[in-house]
């Protein structure tokens, strides 16, 4: 007796880091948001103006990764589209949507929830997903390097 089945590879949608750091919100939201203070930890340059809308580019050595600003919630949101690892156009077929939220803790510091998704959607999904699971357990180690030990 012979089946036909299909057989399909189920893709992660998303990445999700959370860090509990010792700065003040004020803080963090400046090292996440600061063109000059995210090229310090996220990459060699960053720029794009903060609002909605805004488009912009992150740049690794000669690799570019065009951006789209989404949201902008200071100093609790920041999102933005992007293509990461490509040079593609900020387009559904290309993008995941980065998306940092951050709340102040009780003893001062904050508490930083990353989620990237669309992952999915992506013709290379399965290889941005594993290759941007490995970028930001690298990039977020040098946020918390960026931004000391808080004393």
């Amino acid at each position: 007796m012979t089946t036909n089945e299909t057989t399909t590879t189920s893709v992660p949608d998303t990445i999700e880091r959370e860090l509990v750091l010792p700065h003040p919100i004020e803080r963090v939201w400046r090292a996440i948001t600061d063109t000059t203070e995210l090229a310090a930890w996220f990459g060699d340059t960053a720029t794009f103006e903060l609002r909605p809308g805004a488009e912009g580019m992150f740049t690794w050595g000669d690799d570019n990764s065009p951006m789209v600003v989404e949201a902008v919630e200071e100093p609790h949101r920041f999102a933005y589209w992007w293509t990461s690892g490509a040079s593609q156009s900020v387009t559904p077929e290309y993008r995941t949507l980065v998306d940092f939220r951050l709340e102040p803790t009780a003893d001062g510091g904050t508490r930083l929830r990353l989620v990237e998704s669309g992952f999915a959607a992506l013709a290379n999904g399965p290889k941005q997903h594993a290759d941007n699971v490995d970028g930001w357990d690298i990039e977020l180690g040098e946020l918390t390097t960026h931004l000391g030990d808080g004393s």
